[in-house]
Formats: structure tokens, C-alpha cells, sequence
């Protein structure tokens, strides 16, 4: 079984100096590396099934705050409920001592592209290059349709844009 792991910023307010004023019990300030930007807002998680030529179907889903790092939510929320299965991630999920431990006694593989490692001679990098722009290329393939699975969510919903929301209840209504 494969999964794809991912999450998408659900911005409520945007700007530096603005504060949030939609759902404050609930959103927080964060910072969108992708789209270099500060913004209050939540993030939706998703772990979904990965399928040929179909879009991936959600197992799991979670709203968390945008300061929480998307590590930490899914070792806390996620990794109990999945078994024996391949997870397919982003360079953020990739924490390798964690996932030894896991590995064996949950049997799953993480598949994320290789992190530069503080402190490594440039020599390795450099002689590493061709292998880890391959395996990059090649888990990008395979979590390609969860970033799918996010662009429908969004043209459907226009989730990553709700500004127009006034109270609690309304993002939930989306």
C-alpha cells in the first residue's frame, strides 16, 4: 500500500502587519516558503491512498495551526493509525532516527527527497548528484497526484482563500 503525505495553507488574512480577525480561536500566524508570504490562517493535512490514474482518496485529514511544523502533526496524529505501507512526503517529514524505530515495528518506509546534511564535505553532494536528483524525480512522480488532489480541493472550494469568512462556522461550511 502506498500513501502520500502533504498539507495545504488555509489563509484567512495575508500581510506582515496585519492580524487576523477571522476565527482567532482557531488560526495563528505562520509563513508560506512556496508562495513568500506571512499570513494568518490553519493548515489541512492530508494522508491519502494512492491509486493508478485516479485521485488519491484521503484516509486521514486534520486541521492544525500554522506554527506547528507538518513533522510533528503527523508523527502525533497520524502514524498511530498507519501500518505496513509505503509514505511518500515532502523534504519537511524526513526525520530519519524517528522512522528506523518505526520501521520495524510498524513496518512503514518513508520516501522523501535526500536533505543536504549540516556539516558534509561538498565532495559528497557533488559525487551523490546524479542518485539524488534520480530518487528525487522519482518521488516527486509518485506524490504528484496528492498536489492534484490539493489543486481540485482548492478550484472546488477555493480553500486557500477564504478572506470572505467572518465567523468559525463558515470554514466549516467549506
Amino acid at each position: 500500500m502506498k500513501s502520500l503525505v502533504d498539507s495545504i495553507s488555509i489563509i484567512t488574512c495575508t500581510g506582515k502587519n496585519k492580524v487576523g480577525k477571522v476565527a482567532t480561536e482557531i488560526t495563528s500566524q505562520g509563513y508560506c516558503s512556496t508562495k513568500n508570504m506571512c499570513y494568518f490562517g490553519l493548515k489541512f493535512h492530508a494522508v491519502a491512498f494512492c491509486g493508478k490514474r485516479i485521485i488519491p482518496f484521503p484516509e486521514i485529514s486534520i486541521l492544525s495551526a500554522t506554527d506547528e511544523n507538518d513533522s510533528t502533526v503527523f508523527k502525533r496524529e497520524c502514524v498511530g493509525n498507519l501500518n505496513n505501507r509505503e509514505i511518500y512526503a515532502d523534504k519537511i517529514y524526513s526525520d530519519i532516527p524517528f522512522y528506523k524505530e518505526t520501521q520495524e515495528c510498524k513496518k512503514l518506509e518513508l520516501f522523501t527527497p535526500v536533505r543536504a546534511i549540516k556539516g558534509e564535505s561538498p565532495e559528497i553532494p557533488q559525487r551523490e548528484k546524479n542518485t539524488r536528483d534520480l530518487f528525487l524525480t522519482a518521488v516527486s512522480k509518485v506524490r504528484q497526484p496528492i498536489e492534484s488532489l490539493f489543486n481540485w480541493l482548492n478550484e472546488k472550494t477555493n480553500i486557500q482563500r477564504v478572506m470572505k469568512v467572518r465567523a468559525i462556522s463558515g470554514l466549516w461550511y467549506i
